[in-house]
C-alpha cells in the first residue's frame, strides 16, 4: 500500500519537475484519447508537438499566439504572487483591443507610423481601466476580485458586440460584425517579410525582463510577494495592502490590454466579434505551468501555443472537434494540480496492519 507523507519543507526539485511530470501525463492521456476516438495516436501527437515547430513559418505562428498569452500571464503572475486573484484578464484583453481599435480607426493617409505607439498605449489604458474597476470595488467595498473580474468579462464581451454590431460596424462589410480594416500605417510592424510574427514578440520579451526585475530586484516587488505570502507580516512591516492591490491589478490589466492592442493592430487588423479568443483564461494555465515566474511563463506560453495550433491542425487534418484544444489545456492543468501535490508530500509505502492473533 502507498500513502502520502508530508514533507518537512516543500521540495524545490519537485517544484521544477512538476510541470514536466504534468506534460508527460498529458501526453499519456492524449494517446489514450486518440485511441478512444479511433485516431492514430502518433499522428495526433505529431499534430500537437511536431507540426507547430517544424519550420520558420510554424515558429512565426507560435510567436503570434504566444505573445498575448505571455503578456497576460505575466500580469496574472504578479497578481497571484500578491494574493490578488484576477480571473478576468479576458475582459481586460477585450477592453484593450477596443481602446486600441478606437485610436486605429482615427488614422488617415497622413498619419505617421508613430501612431502605432498611441494605439498600443490606448490598449494599455483600456486594460487598466477595466482592472481599475476591480481594484476600486475590492478597495472600497471589499468585493471579491474573483467574482467582479469574472463578471466584467461578460460585460466586456457585450460592449464589444454592441460596437461591432452597431456604431463601429463597417458599412461596406457585407453585414459582418466587424469594424473597417485598419490602414496599413496602423499595423504593428512585422519582424520578417513573409512571416506574420511582429514586434509584439520583442515587446513581450521586454515585458518578461521588466516583470522579472520588478519581482526579484525591486523593493516594490518584495512588498508584493511578502503581502501575498504573509499578509500579517506585511501589515506588521508597514507595507500597504491597498498599494499592492492597485499595483498588481493595474499591471495585470495593462499587460492584458497591451495584448489586446497588439492582437487588434497586428494579425487581425480590425476589431471583430471573434476577438475574445480565450487567451485571458488560457493564460491562467500558462501562469501556473510557468510557476508564476516570468522566465517560466515564456516556455509555458510556447507550449500552450503549440496546443492551440495543434488543435487547429487536428481539426482540419484528422477530423477532430475544435474542443480538442480545450481538452489538452484542461488535461495539462489538472495534471499539474495533481503533480503539485508532490511538492508538499512524498509517496511512501505503508506497512500492512498487523492482525491480532497472528
Amino acid at each position: 500500500m502507498l500513502k502520502l507523507e508530508a514533507r518537512p519543507q516543500p521540495s524545490q526539485a519537485m517544484s521544477i519537475a512538476s510541470p514536466l511530470i504534468a506534460l508527460a501525463v498529458t501526453v499519456v492521456f492524449g494517446v489514450l484519447l486518440f485511441l478512444m476516438l479511433g485516431k492514430d495516436p502518433l499522428q495526433g501527437l505529431r499534430m500537437f508537438f511536431f507540426e507547430p515547430v517544424k519550420n520558420a513559418y510554424s515558429w512565426s505562428e507560435i510567436a503570434i499566439k504566444a505573445t498575448p498569452l505571455a503578456l497576460i500571464a505575466l500580469g496574472l503572475s504578479v497578481c497571484y504572487r500578491s494574493n490578488v486573484w484576477n480571473i478576468g484578464a479576458e475582459g481586460q484583453y477585450v477592453l484593450g483591443a477596443i481602446f486600441a481599435s478606437g485610436v486605429a480607426m482615427q488614422a488617415s493617409a497622413d498619419s505617421s507610423r508613430w501612431i502605432v505607439v498611441a494605439i498600443l498605449a490606448a490598449g494599455i489604458v483600456g486594460g487598466m481601466v477595466w482592472a481599475g474597476i476591480v481594484a476600486l470595488l475590492r478597495d472600497r467595498f471589499n468585493a471579491s476580485e474573483i467574482l467582479v473580474s469574472l463578471m466584467l468579462v461578460y460585460v466586456a464581451d457585450l460592449l464589444l458586440a454592441y460596437l461591432v454590431y452597431g456604431p463601429w460596424k463597417d458599412p461596406k462589410g457585407y453585414n459582418f460584425p466587424q469594424t473597417i480594416t485598419f490602414l496599413a500605417v496602423t499595423k504593428v510592424p512585422r519582424l520578417v517579410d513573409g512571416l506574420r510574427a511582429n514586434v509584439g514578440v520583442l515587446v513581450a520579451l521586454a515585458a518578461v525582463l521588466g516583470t522579472w526585475a520588478l519581482l526579484f530586484r525591486t523593493y516594490a516587488g518584495f512588498q508584493l510577494q511578502v503581502g501575498g505570502l504573509a499578509p500579517a507580516a506585511a501589515r506588521y512591516a508597514g507595507f500597504s495592502s491597498r498599494g499592492a492591490l492597485w499595483l498588481a491589478l493595474m499591471m495585470s490589466g495593462g499587460l492584458a490590454g497591451l495584448a489586446g492592442g497588439l492582437e487588434a493592430a497586428g494579425p487581425l487588423g480590425q476589431l471583430t466579434s471573434n476577438m475574445p479568443a480565450g487567451y485571458g483564461f488560457a493564460a491562467i494555465i500558462v501562469a501556473f505551468v510557468g510557476r508564476l515566474n516570468p522566465v517560466g511563463v515564456v516556455f509555458s506560453a510556447i507550449l500552450m501555443s503549440m496546443f492551440y495550433i495543434g488543435g487547429e491542425l487536428a481539426q482540419s487534418r484528422m477530423g477532430l472537434p475544435k474542443s480538442i484544444t480545450g481538452v489538452f489545456q484542461g488535461l495539462l492543468l489538472f495534471s499539474l494540480l495533481a503533480a503539485d501535490t508532490l511538492i508538499h508530500y512524498r509517496i511512501r509505502r505503508a506497512s500492512a496492519p498487523t492482525r491480532k492473533g497472528a
